[in-house]
């Protein structure tokens, strides 16, 4: 027999039909060949979270949740590698220029501008307008899978220096129903002071405020203070430009604390931020409650 050339070739087996029942048929034309057997669809998407489980919001540039924390309420994990946070009031175009107040809206942020939370203020429309920075309010604190992790509470109260049984205060929940601890107003004529209490109604730090709480292009510091007087922190509202001070109340914070603080008080403690917030810095329409002291 004369010699062939294509007798000498390897056999080309991408060619050969595979006989399959129809689910393997597709899986392997959809493996190897790359095409689609006609009449059949793609195989399902797979799943990816589990259910019941709301899907994160954007984590690309949220703070990943620390894990195995024992004795740690749920939601307050991120707190145990933290020993600062900034809270950043989110500008509101309708109360900026008409002055109608609307409910606040923060992002919490770790030292990295990773997003730690989102707090968002819940209060009707009546209360805002008519009480202005003295209003009642519930602020609510949510992760990044959209959970609600701390409630705060602020009841109404006098914002007079001259009524002492009426003060300001905050009561901090974690998980929300959960009360872990609160923030007091104390009384003063000069410079504001706080207390914070733990779960137990026990006083375990206390915050000293300036004579002038005036924010004129400069930050205002809260120092936090240690039961022995050491300080051991602040609270401080930083100064954002002239424009957004003058046309808005949005304001910015920064809290400093110490790492191995317990993360319950590292909450009360950004529950004070807010407290804070609206007895010294909230206007009302356009007009600032920035003053000297309690006054």
């Amino acid at each position: 027999m004369p010699y062939s050339r294509e007798m000498n070739q390897p056999h080309d087996y991408t060619q050969q039909q595979i006989s399959q029942p129809p689910g393997m048929q597709q899986f392997y034309n959809n493996g190897v060949g790359g095409q689609f057997q006609p009449g059949y669809g793609q195989l399902p998407a797979p799943i990816v979270t589990q259910p019941g489980v709301q899907p994160p919001v954007q984590s690309g540039d949220w703070m990943i949740m620390p894990a195995g924390i024992p004795n740690c309420p749920r939601g307050l994990e991120y707190l145990t590698t933290v020993d600062q946070l900034l809270v950043k009031q989110k500008v509101e175009l309708l109360e900026a220029f008409t002055g109608f107040e609307t409910n606040n809206k923060f992002s919490i942020k770790n030292a990295l501008g990773q997003k730690v939370y989102y707090a968002v203020e819940e209060n009707d429309c009546c209360t805002r307008n008519m009480c202005g920075p003295s209003r009642p309010f519930d602020m609510k604190i949510f992760d990044n899978y959209r959970n609600e992790v701390i409630h705060m509470h602020r009841p109404l109260a006098c914002s007079s220096c001259l009524c002492m049984c009426c003060l300001q205060s905050i009561e901090v929940s974690a998980p929300p129903g959960n009360v872990i601890g609160s923030v007091e107003q104390e009384w003063s004529i000069c410079a504001p002071s706080f207390r914070i209490k733990n779960q137990l109604d026990e006083v375990v730090l206390r915050i000293e405020g300036p004579i002038c709480t005036f924010s004129i292009c400069g930050d205002v510091e809260f120092n936090i203070m240690s039961l022995t007087g050491e300080n051991i922190g602040k609270i401080s509202k930083q100064w954002s430009g002239l424009a957004r001070e003058i046309f808005t109340d949005a304001d910015f914070f920064g809290i400093t604390f110490p790492l191995d603080l317990d993360v319950r008080m590292k909450a009360v403690l950004l529950g004070a931020t807010f407290l804070i917030d609206a007895m010294f810095f909230e206007k009302s329409g356009h007009r600032e409650t920035d003053r000297p002291g309690m006054l």
